[in-house]
């Protein structure tokens, strides 16, 4: 009787403690999994789902490229950035507001500059000084050949979306074209073709950098325009683009 005693306490101790080992098994679990989700995001996370104009990842210079364009254009050397700017306005001072022409301003540079070279090559034994030293200039095969391949590349891009918007593929975009072409046309109605290039350098050298400087109030500001613009569009599209019957060629093609 009493063996039969220990052995069926030493059977209630065994499975007690088993039963304590569930517990704690998934008291440590449950514990672990709670400190899991209680974990802090981290900063990455959050700054992937902040809305960035335009949709970008990477930093405003290197959208740029992040090369010494980037810098001018993002003021990181003033002095050069400042210079550039200059450069411009007083180009398009003279040809605009003085009314100087391209041609007639190149044949009098090379006139003067001819005309000093010629007379310091012929005169320096007179005036005790050395000759000046004119290098050769060669220009470069590569450079040309790199750029030549970039045109064609985004020229090649433009002619397939303008297929795609004239095949009837995107309606969407090609209402964005043509609103965009309208307003282009008018603004070229304002002012000529110097004017308009002269504006777009002056956008190109202040917008971004304000914007890199004030870019945590804009984007809020943007994604709240982008929704309100999306908001929009879907109301146009239910009203009026989805009762617009498909081309033929769009049938085809889908």
């Amino acid at each position: 009787m009493a063996e039969q005693s220990e052995n069926a306490g030493s059977a209630v101790e065994s499975i007690i403690e088993k039963v304590s080992e569930k517990i704690h098994a998934h008291d440590s679990s449950s514990s672990s999994s709670d400190s899991d989700d209680e974990k802090p995001v981290s900063p990455s996370s959050v700054k992937a789902k902040i809305f960035r104009l335009f949709g970008r990842e990477k930093p405003v210079h290197k959208v740029f490229g992040g090369g010494k364009p980037a810098d001018v254009l993002l003021w990181r050397n003033k002095k050069i950035s400042a210079s550039v700017l200059g450069g411009a306005t007083a180009i398009w001072v003279l040809f605009e507001l003085i009314e100087y022409h391209l041609l007639t301003l190149v044949c009098h540079v090379l006139i003067l500059a001819l005309a000093i070279l010629f007379l310091w090559s012929n005169a320096h034994t007179f005036i005790n000084k050395t000759p000046p030293r004119i290098p050769e200039v060669r220009l470069p095969e590569e450079p040309f050949l790199e750029v030549a391949a970039a045109l064609r590349i985004e020229i090649n891009q433009g002619f397939a979306v303008l297929r795609d918007i004239v095949t009837g593929r995107d309606l969407k975009k090609f209402l964005v074209v043509i609103a965009g072409v309208w307003v282009l046309s008018i603004v070229g109605s304002w002012c000529n073709f110097l004017t308009l290039f002269y504006i777009s350098f002056i956008l190109l050298h202040t917008l971004p950098v304000l914007y890199e400087k004030y870019e945590d109030k804009v984007d809020p500001f943007a994604e709240k325009a982008m929704f309100e613009l999306k908001k929009q569009y879907v109301v146009f599209d239910a009203k009026v683009l989805s009762k617009i019957p498909k081309g033929p060629l769009k049938g085809k093609l889908a």
